[in-house]
């Protein structure tokens, strides 16, 4: 099982974290919402659950509950600018779908 980043995801990440001045990490999960069913979700992580997997790439560490990374593994989070938008872009190999706007998908 594994989670990885980009050193563009990385860079960014570590930019989030030093400007906040506090924090382990990054904790990215799913929740079940939107068209497709699930959404990811990516937040500041401060502590880490006995039960949490843990991936350190680029000198990041994300940290992933253990429900989560069922639909997770073997994803690569990425941080692109394209024209005026940017973001993280999960590439996700679990994915059988996407919703038309973007924010859920299935598996």
């Amino acid at each position: 099982m594994s989670i990885t980043l980009t050193e563009a995801a990385a860079k960014h990440v570590q930019g989030f974290l030093a400007n906040r001045g506090n924090g382990v990490g990054v904790r990215l999960g799913v929740k079940t919402t939107g068209c497709s069913g699930m959404a990811y979700v990516l937040e500041f992580a401060d502590e880490v659950n006995p039960e949490d997997k843990i991936f350190e790439d680029h000198g990041v560490k994300v940290i992933v509950d253990p429900k989560s990374l069922l639909y997770l593994d073997g994803t690569e989070l990425d941080y692109t600018r394209e024209g005026l938008n940017e973001g993280f872009k999960f590439n996700n190999p679990n994915v059988k779908g996407e919703c038309g706007c973007g924010e859920s998908f299935t598996v």
